[in-house]
């Protein structure tokens, strides 16, 4: 993730092995990390049977917010990518039973492979 990213509040791409062994004692048996995208020390991950959207608050990152979306409840998605200006793209995720979605800033070069990955998770 570059320097700039980070600034401007843009999650990148990050090592999906390392996110693997971090999230082991979360993950169901034969639960897989697919692709995970890191903002400074908050995480968005595709596993093979969620998305899980981690929040970690305070000084020390001790206290951790799991947001755990089964693909099954995705009932659409939008990825706006960044134009010549921007230096942002945006996933937007609808979830069944919510009127809003969720909202997750992605770097520039982000946006494309996030849209396969969804796509392949829910449709492939």
């Amino acid at each position: 993730m570059g320097l700039f990213d980070t600034l401007l509040g843009n999650a990148s791409e990050t090592d999906v092995a390392a996110v693997q062994e971090e999230l082991a004692p979360v993950l169901g048996n034969g639960e897989q990390v697919v692709a995970a995208y890191r903002l400074v020390r908050d995480l968005t991950v595709f596993t093979t049977a969620r998305l899980i959207l981690i929040d970690k608050q305070g000084l020390t990152g001790r206290k951790v917010n799991y947001h755990s979306i089964p693909y099954r409840a995705i009932t659409q998605f939008m990825v706006e990518t960044a134009g010549r200006f921007d230096a942002d793209s945006e996933l937007k995720i609808w979830v069944s039973g919510q009127g809003a979605p969720v909202e997750v800033e992605l770097s520039k070069s982000s946006a494309q492979q996030v849209q396969k990955t969804l796509a392949d998770q829910l449709f492939g």
